[in-house]
């Protein structure tokens, strides 16, 4: 599969939202701000968020919500590449942000969940009843570990509550083309867990002793990142170290397409027939571009 590089030059890029005019919004969380990436590689901030924006996603509102971890990573430059690492000490937290997309206004939309702090919420999706499930990172500094979890809430910031806790380190969050379940990618595991839903919000029955289903475990030394959906079900989960994009059947079937980065991070899918994906490449930089074999699923609401 070929790949066309978009532009280079970005601060370790996550959360790529798609827009129907060809431009890409993408996070760079080094740089704690968001960027609009226009077709031909040029580069315009949009906001200036601080700390480590990190998944992005449209709202109901017309909104750019974002997952901020709050700079809950240390980052390394090692042989011209840019590697993530433990929390520093400075990290006490991170948010849930709304930012106007004409005017660059950034909100706290939330930074706790009942008086559970929000350790580093990493990605988002909303559904079609116009609320989100959204994942929170977790933090460890090296010593210790600050569980992560699984939650739902809603934008104007009236309820937010935690479905799962004392997950390892969830990351990638999507959901079924039914919405009758959500998907979350746990990093250091290397899993794509499955989680059954009753509504929107409200967790359904798992699979009897486990705390969700699970699709895939990759063998090897190989991370998950972020994901995107797939129309017909397959997820297409960012792979770390072993970089790419591992596309997972419900079967736990899996293909691989190698990107030349270590630091795949996320994807999206836009353009008029769903085909285009854009995938950010953290290690160096860049954002590339690509025709995906098959459509992926639009967002609730996209633009």
């Amino acid at each position: 599969m070929d790949f066309q590089l978009v532009c280079d030059g970005l601060s370790f890029p996550e959360g790529p939202v798609a827009f129907d005019d060809g431009t890409v919004i993408v996070t760079e969380i080094r740089a704690g701000r968001l960027t609009r990436v226009s077709p031909d590689g040029q580069k315009e901030t949009v906001a200036e968020t601080g700390g480590g924006p990190n998944g992005a996603a449209m709202g109901p509102d017309g909104a750019l919500y974002v997952a901020n971890n709050g700079g809950r990573f240390r980052f390394r430059d090692q042989g011209g590449l840019t590697f993530s690492g433990s929390a520093p000490p400075e990290h006490t937290g991170g948010s849930i942000q709304r930012v106007e997309l004409a005017t660059g206004r950034v909100e706290t939309v939330y930074e706790a969940a009942g008086e559970n702090r929000l350790w580093a919420p990493n990605d988002l999706v909303f559904d079609r009843s116009g609320g989100f499930w959204f994942t929170d990172h977790g933090r460890s500094d090296g010593a210790t570990l600050n569980y992560g979890g699984l939650y739902y809430a809603r934008p104007d910031g009236s309820h937010v509550t935690k479905a799962r806790g004392q997950m390892i380190s969830p990351n990638g969050v999507g959901l079924s083309p039914d919405e009758t379940a959500a998907y979350v990618a746990d990093t250091h595991l290397g899993r794509l867990w499955c989680f059954a839903l009753a509504s929107p919000g409200v967790l359904g029955q798992q699979p009897p002793g486990q705390p969700a289903g699970v699709l895939v475990n990759l063998p090897g030394y190989q991370l998950l990142d972020s994901l995107a959906v797939e129309a017909d079900g397959r997820i297409c989960v960012a792979t770390l170290i072993n970089g790419g994009v591992t596309t997972v059947s419900l079967d736990g079937a899996t293909e691989h397409v190698p990107l030349p980065d270590p630091m795949i991070t996320n994807l999206c899918f836009g353009g008029p027939d769903m085909r285009d994906v854009w995938i950010t490449a953290s290690a160096t930089g860049r954002l590339y571009r690509g025709r995906w074999p098959r459509p992926g699923l639009r967002l609730n609401f996209q633009l």
